[in-house]
């Protein structure tokens, strides 16, 4: 089958699309079809594909063109896939025929050659069977001469370290095995000490930095003794200036002393001798503080390197200054595990900084925060005890909210969790969360008297309290008058609250103890209630009528209707009229 559109060059195919009248092809079509154009060429230059007969190459192009049409048609692509398909078949059924003619042509080419090499074959076997024979021979001579080596080799070795009557000795053998399990058991403990190349780099730049600053501290320290001899120098020129009865003018004096110092420099002995005096004088000892920093440093990355994790953070604690006090020393131990069974190395740094911190000296906020969070996660809760009561750590709002979070989720530390984490509101000004605490550890009478005087809670806080904490006791204490002051909630304006939102049955037990007590407490009640309008209880009312509870709403009703003064205020169906007090 001859090629689509073969006989035509793509000179010729230009130029007819060229000619074709613009109204029929856009462009973008003549854009896309010069690009199949460029793209069949250079396909068939590259598979180098033969201008004229069948060629598989040629069609696999032409195949590959064809499924860019017909992606790119719209109207006609139900025609064009057709079209492809018995294309397809076509080229199919032609190298059907190929395939057989070629393997007809080699049936015929194989039985010419297997006549021919008939008569080769039995002449070759018989020179076959005589090779054999010598091979064999050769081989059984090869098995001797292998044998006798094999029992003259004294030193081979068959395994490692063992020679071949060691190797065939039961006991040499048991031996040698301890000793590899003795090498291997060796090699695993000193795995588990060594520590990631991120870390040492991490840990050789800080050594570096603290050498530096040993070499700054070590500048200082020789500028220092230059003045300090030179203030010497001029101040026994002073002195003996004094003794010998002011005979020079003190400007004359000081002008050749200070000429003289300029002309002077300090050398090693004469620091040596600045030193002696120094320690004569009783100043400040010599001992350079950036040495033992760089001691503490070596200590701390050998202990480290080596995972004694405990022995570090006890170093890192107690570190001059505070160097390893710090947010990055934490992040070391955080990155690292200790042996299994161990505490985590985190929490023996922690643990370490909190013991070795003298009382009243407050952890930064960040160290105290994580102490907390590893403390409760490995159960310590007497290591915060012990930093709260004695004012090792800095408290926050959010260190607060860790001990309430963990005290709902563990009932059996949630008293002394919730007694801490009062402790640390109580420290930030939180009355609001301190008078939750408290009503979650059931002391309900202490968190109403603290709400009654704390300054900072509002009516909408103490809501707040309730909602969180839901309990009568708790809303009978804020809605009853103490000592004769006013009740820190309003009962109606509660009701009405609680009657709004989930806790409706709050609202009804509080009016049912009312109601339970007789008619004249909860008259009293909404006498009292000054700041509650006529309006906002018969709005009660109708929210307990809602409620099912119709017999509380009659009660409020009846308690509205009997007072003097009256004027409808809910024309609701019933008809129910009520008057309130007319202010002239």
């Amino acid at each position: 089958m001859s090629e689509p559109r073969n006989s035509i060059g793509s000179s010729s195919r230009t130029e007819e699309r060229w000619s074709t009248p613009d109204i029929l092809i856009s462009e973008s079509d003549e854009k896309f079809f010069r690009s199949l154009d460029e793209f069949v060429e250079q396909e068939k230059r590259c598979l180098r594909c033969p201008e004229k007969g069948p060629d598989d190459l040629r069609y696999t192009v032409y195949r590959q063109v064809f499924n860019k049409v017909i992606r790119r048609a719209t109207g006609y692509k139900r025609l064009l896939l057709s079209i492809k398909a018995e294309y397809d078949d076509v080229i199919r059924a032609l190298q059907g025929k190929d395939d057989e003619a070629r393997a007809a042509q080699r049936t015929l080419a194989a039985s010419t050659s297997l006549s021919k090499s008939s008569i080769t074959c039995q002449r070759r076997a018989d020179q076959l069977r005589e090779r054999i024979g010598v091979i064999q021979r050769d081989t059984a001579e090869l098995q001797e001469e292998m044998k006798r080596q094999k029992s003259s080799q004294e030193q081979s070795t068959w395994i490692p370290g063992l020679t071949v009557a060691n190797s065939e000795d039961p006991e040499a053998l048991d031996a040698h095995l301890k000793h590899l399990e003795s090498q291997r058991a060796a090699l695993l403990d000193r795995k588990t000490h060594c520590v990631s190349l991120e870390v040492k780099a991490e840990l050789d730049a800080k050594l570096q930095t603290a050498k530096d600053h040993r070499d700054q501290l070590d500048t200082k320290n020789y500028q220092l003794k230059v003045l300090y001899k030179r203030l010497r120098l001029v101040s026994d020129c002073l002195s003996s200036w004094e003794g010998e009865s002011q005979q020079v003018p003190l400007e004359e004096l000081l002008g050749s002393t200070l000429e003289n110092i300029r002309q002077t420099s300090v050398t090693e002995d004469e620091g040596r001798s600045i030193d002696v005096q120094l320690l004569e004088l009783k100043e400040p000892s010599p001992a350079d503080e950036s040495e033992l920093l760089a001691v503490y440093l070596n200590r701390f990355v050998e202990l480290f390197d080596s995972a004694q994790y405990e022995e570090a953070a006890l170093v890192a604690a107690r570190s001059p200054r505070g160097v390893l006090r710090n947010l990055d020393t934490m992040e070391m131990f955080k990155g690292v595990k200790g042996p299994p069974g161990s505490l985590p190395p985190l929490f023996l740094f922690l643990h370490a900084l909190l013991v070795s911190v003298p009382d009243g000296d407050e952890l930064p906020a960040a160290l105290s925060l994580q102490l907390v969070l590893c403390s409760l996660q490995q159960g310590a809760t007497q290591l915060i005890t012990h930093g709260v009561n004695n004012n090792k750590l800095t408290f926050s709002e959010d260190m607060g909210d860790i001990l309430t979070e963990h005290a709902q989720k563990n009932p059996g530390v949630a008293d002394l969790c919730l007694a801490l984490a009062t402790t640390v509101y109580a420290a930030c000004r939180l009355d609001r969360k301190i008078a939750l605490s408290l009503c979650r550890r059931g002391f309900i009478h202490s968190a109403a008297e603290f709400m009654s005087h704390s300054q900072d809670l509002t009516a909408e806080d103490c809501m707040q309290v309730l909602s969180l904490s839901p309990s009568l006791s708790l809303l009978q204490l804020l809605t009853t008058p103490q000592e004769g002051q006013a009740a820190i909630l309003s009962v109606g304006v509660t009701c009405y609250t609680l009657l709004a939102d989930p806790q409706q049955q709050l609202a009804l037990q509080l009016l049912d103890s009312f109601v339970s007590k007789g008619q004249g407490v909860l008259e009293e009640a909404i006498l009292q209630d000054s700041s509650s309008s006529v309006d906002l209880w018969t709005a009660v009312a109708s929210l307990c009528s809602e409620l099912n509870r119709a017999d509380l709403s009659r009660a409020i009703r009846s308690i509205l209707l009997n007072q003097s003064g009256t004027r409808v205020l809910s024309p609701d169906l019933e008809g129910a009229r009520l008057m309130d007090h007319v202010f002239l």
